[in-house]
């Protein structure tokens, strides 16, 4: 008996869902970002309208004032779905274990001066709760906003935010102790330099446009807070002052701002796009945020930077204008 082994090739019937194969055409093979983003957000038949909202409907683009012809065009640069994203995710974890690793089994933290100690946790303690914050706002963005490329990167930025508190939780153990997190809680609540910040924290929560909390939130807050924190200060400041090791216990937040700032970008940059009626509303908001903003951090700045902190904020904000002169803002 003789058995010949050959190669068949078996040309599929479809390369691509039906509402795939609408988007991108029948002949194109679908990519797993594509797949796993696009048109997956019910639009018709629902059965029934939110109790807490009943003028809309579950899913409706009228919880912003921006308005767009294809909410789909809000991609994100990245590509991430939910496989790709874990993927990068748990790469940057094994990163960050081996720097807490290395701090920890070389004793770095105990090489700290007490000043620079009490000012790495004066600084960054608090803002465990800013984080928090940001991962609230951007549950309300997934659950508001409306196509599933934004909606599904929102929710994968909350878990980010979510990770960036418990960082810096772990931080604050290093350094310090359990006293350590209920001083910063308190300093968070009662103490002057940060009731401006905590009171535009506080308002974010509450905003009801969830666009426009997009670009407070994760533009503008974030926009001005990371560069000011973790690349003015730790980053450039603590190292002068004999020690790496906070740079190295902080590396993921200074990576993950850089990343997730590409997807901030793209979205408001294509929003601006759209309309002139939507660049003229992203740059009033951009603006009035901003100046909110600067106001917030001005006696935190004056706290970690002292003399310098009118100088280090003028950069950061002239950083920050150039950003979002670069995406067709006007601010």
């Amino acid at each position: 008996m003789q058995i010949d082994l050959r190669t068949v090739a078996i040309e599929p019937k479809r390369l691509a869902f039906d509402h795939l194969a609408r988007r991108f055409g029948a002949n194109k093979q679908p990519s797993r970002y594509q797949e796993g983003s696009y048109d997956l957000q019910p639009t018709h038949n629902f059965h029934y309208r939110p109790s807490w909202d009943p003028q809309r409907e579950l899913y409706d683009a009228r919880r912003t004032a921006i308005v767009m012809a294809d909410w789909y065009a809000l991609k994100d640069p990245r590509q991430f779905y939910y496989g790709s994203y874990t993927q990068a995710r748990a790469r940057q974890q094994e990163a960050a274990e081996a720097s807490f690793e290395f701090v920890e089994s070389r004793g770095l933290a105990a090489l700290l001066s007490p000043e620079l100690r009490d000012d790495a946790l004066g600084l960054l303690l608090p803002l465990r709760h800013v984080a928090w914050a940001a991962d609230l706002n951007n549950c309300g963005i997934c659950a508001d906003g409306y196509g599933t490329v934004l909606t599904q990167a929102a929710m994968y930025h909350a878990m980010d935010n979510l990770g960036i508190a418990q960082y810096l939780t772990r931080l604050g153990l290093l350094l310090g102790d359990v006293e350590s997190l209920a001083v910063a809680k308190r300093e968070w609540l009662e103490a002057p330099r940060w009731q401006p910040l905590r009171r535009l924290v506080e308002n974010l929560l509450v905003q009801r446009d969830w666009f426009e909390l997009f670009v407070a939130q994760n533009l503008v807050l974030d926009g001005l807070l990371y560069p000011l924190a973790y690349i003015e200060a730790v980053d450039k400041r603590y190292p002068q002052r004999g020690s790496a090791a906070v740079t190295m216990l902080t590396a993921f937040m200074t990576d993950w701002f850089a990343e997730t700032g590409k997807w901030v970008d793209a979205v408001v940059k294509t929003a601006a796009a759209e309309s002139d009626a939507n660049r003229a509303l992203l740059s009033q908001w951009t603006a009035a945020w901003r100046d909110r903003a600067l106001a917030a951090l001005e006696p935190v700045a004056a706290s970690a930077f002292g003399d310098d902190s009118a100088e280090v904020l003028a950069t950061v904000a002239q950083t920050f204008a150039s950003r979002a002169a670069k995406l067709g803002l006007t601010v």
